[in-house]
């Protein structure tokens, strides 16, 4: 009895030594990632040839192990008025037994510049600021000199645990921008995009000790291009990379939407490879004013021996209701 107890605190000693050091080694992301556009690239806010926007996203990761999941809620919405957009983003994030917890309000602008008299060229220029609100429940928490070696192995809270918090909630301001070029000629074989944001620009100082630590910027490009293979038919094959301070990571994915005249709606599912990381599957529809994503990530990384190579469920919605006199709606990196 006593050696099974000891090879299942081994095994969670493990798991939470691997998550530990991926949660240094990346910031929250999304793996449906454009499908929230404030939230990749500040110059997308308002892109859309309605009267406004809505997004809902949810994201639940790391189920499988034996701590408590890492949830990421999201909302969002944004508007164009005339040659600007505005837009509001809210997010949560929560994660591990202290309940560490982010919360996330940002107000979002851009501004679209047209780079031809036809407006086909067009250059987005974007900006975010708000505050982040972060919070843990410290005295939750274990620590390695509170651990007993004794009756199979166990945690014992009333031993001194070394630490010494400061604070338990703290706030941050938080300021991004980006900027993204895309092709928006209708009746066209191909229609690229590039973007390039940045977040936590102004650095602002973290710490719930009291340190001068500062949250690094974190840099996003993304760029793709939507293939237009028939009438029914597109593809886009998009990259994603993202760096902060010494960590970094990759993302190629391809996506592909069918439309299905009879019922009025597009089929749509997606592939993504994140490098040593996760392969992403995702499917959904788009009818009228409504898309739906869901995707599942599985595992790839070195956790995957732990995990089965189970790792996140996502879901993305997004209402976009038409405008009374519909325009000519530009090919753009939003679907």
């Amino acid at each position: 009895m006593i050696n099974k107890k000891l090879r299942n605190m081994k095994k969670i000693v493990l798991i939470l030594l691997i998550i530990t050091k991926y949660l240094s080694a990346q910031d929250f992301h999304l793996s449906i990632y454009d499908a929230s556009p404030l939230f990749l690239n500040p110059a997308m806010t308002g892109l859309v040839d309605a009267k406004y926007r809505v997004h809902l996203h949810y994201r639940n990761q790391w189920n499988v192990l034996a701590i408590k999941p890492f949830q990421t809620s999201l909302a969002s919405f944004d508007m164009p008025l005339k040659k600007w957009g505005v837009g509001l983003q809210l997010s949560n994030m929560r994660a591990g037994a202290g309940n560490y917890n982010v919360f996330q309000a940002l107000l979002s602008s851009a501004y679209y510049v047209p780079l031809d008299k036809n407006k086909f060229h067009n250059l987005n220029f974007g900006l975010q600021a708000g505050i982040n609100q972060k919070s843990v429940e410290y005295k939750l928490l274990t620590y390695n000199n509170q651990y007993v070696n004794k009756d199979g192995g166990y945690f014992d809270q009333n031993l001194p645990s070394g630490e010494n918090f400061n604070k338990q909630v703290f706030f941050i301001h938080q300021v991004n921008a980006g900027i993204l070029y895309y092709y928006g000629k209708q009746q066209t074989r191909l229609n690229p995009f590039i973007g390039f944001s940045a977040f936590n620009i102004t650095q602002p100082k973290e710490s719930f000790f009291g340190s001068s630590n500062r949250l690094p910027i974190r840099y996003y490009l993304h760029f793709g291009s939507r293939i237009n293979i028939g009438e029914l038919l597109y593809i886009i094959p998009k990259v994603l990379i993202m760096k902060q301070s010494t960590a970094s990571e990759q993302t190629y994915a391809l996506d592909a939407g069918y439309y299905f005249k009879n019922e009025n709606f597009f089929l749509l599912t997606g592939l993504n490879f994140r490098i040593q990381d996760a392969t992403i599957a995702y499917i959904g529809f788009k009818k009228e004013n409504y898309t739906l994503k869901i995707g599942y990530d599985f595992n790839t990384s070195s956790l995957k021996r732990i995990s089965k190579m189970r790792g996140a469920f996502e879901i993305a919605f997004t209402y976009i209701p038409l405008k009374n006199k519909p325009q000519t709606i530009k090919n753009c990196p939003r679907l």
